[in-house]
């Protein structure tokens, strides 16, 4: 089941590659995440020290009252990747060009993961291309249930 997903990917980027990874979370924060509570706009996975780190995806407090007083909600999670995924990862954030962003976060049973994408920016022309079809496909899609 999809928890929290960032909705604009598809229409500023253009998806190449996808992968599948773990988050590491505080309890409260993965609680906050079944409630369907975050945000993934504007964040992207970030390659360092040979670790995998999700930035500037913002989950808020699970329960206000109770939440210590230094937590961020911006804070910078590491991701759950293999040593050889984190390696390719790091050769594709080094290809200008490409950037690798998350898509989803999701249950996997008891586990949250979180779909990771390598993409690369679309032009206006081609944002302007992909509304069309959208339209042009609901149009015939209304065509179709009218009959």
């Amino acid at each position: 089941m999809i928890l929290v997903e960032n909705k604009k990917v598809r229409l500023r980027y253009e998806i190449l590659d996808t992968l599948t990874a773990g988050i590491e979370l505080a309890g409260a924060e993965a609680k906050s995440l079944r409630q369907k509570h975050g945000s993934l706009d504007g964040s992207r996975v970030v390659i360092r020290g040979g670790e995998a780190y999700l930035v500037g995806a913002s989950i808020p407090p699970y329960q206000v009252a109770n939440t210590p007083p230094d937590y961020d909600p911006a804070r910078t999670r590491r991701l759950l990747l293999s040593k050889k995924e984190i390696v390719e990862l790091s050769d594709i954030e080094s290809r200008k060009g490409l950037t690798i962003v998350p898509i989803e976060v999701y249950n996997a049973k008891r586990f949250i993961k979180v779909k990771i994408a390598v993409v690369r920016g679309k032009g206006k022309a081609d944002k302007r291309e992909d509304l069309k079809l959208r339209d042009a496909k609901r149009e015939m899609e209304r065509a179709l249930r009218k009959r």
